[in-house]
């Protein structure tokens, strides 16, 4: 991960100009350079997303979208989480150009180059726009991290390792088996 820091903040403008050789995301007008996750992150993404995506569809609950989607939280902080989920009572946010507005789930898959970026930054970043919750999934310690906004930041509602099983309080019902995540 690199970052730009030439005292000037990034525009979604400046953004939306950029080359498309690149990933880029934009945190307090600061840009950042985000390299091609590794196979065990895009296979974590997959085996998070397929079965989210089978609830959400079955339960006709919204939708869900994987990077890169852009997120525009405001001019300066346009983000591309790994997943996101919009609810239908929210779909009024689901624009041509990706999301305007914060959705109701992202889930950001730790990456050894953007570890600290999504536990911290973007941590803050998601309570500071109110998405409801967030899930980090790590793929060194085989866990996912379920995150529930509490006022100004997020409470922890669980941590799942192998052996146990996920489930989401903002999606009654939903359950994934930790091993199914990261059996890549």
């Amino acid at each position: 991960m690199a970052t730009q820091r030439s005292g000037t903040l990034v525009t979604y403008e400046d953004y939306c100009n950029m080359p498309e050789d690149e990933r880029y995301e934009i945190i307090d007008g600061e840009l950042i350079i985000v390299a091609a996750p590794r196979r065990l992150h895009q296979g974590t993404s997959r085996n998070i997303g397929t079965p989210l995506d089978i609830y959400v569809k079955e339960n006709r609950l919204g939708e869900m979208y994987y990077a890169p989607t852009d997120v525009i939280l405001s001019n300066i902080n346009v983000v591309q989480p790994d997943i996101l989920f919009v609810s239908k009572a929210r779909s009024h946010i689901l624009v041509d150009e990706g999301v305007r507005g914060a959705p109701d789930l992202v889930v950001e898959i730790l990456s050894p180059s953007t570890a600290h970026l999504d536990k911290v930054r973007k941590r803050e970043l998601y309570a500071r726009f109110r998405v409801p919750e967030y899930w980090q999934a790590d793929v060194d310690d085989l866990s996912v991290e379920v995150l529930t906004l509490a006022g100004d930041d997020y409470e922890t509602a669980g941590v799942y390792g192998l052996g146990e099983t996920l489930v989401s309080p903002l999606l009654p019902g939903f359950r994934l088996d930790v091993d199914d995540i990261f059996s890549i």
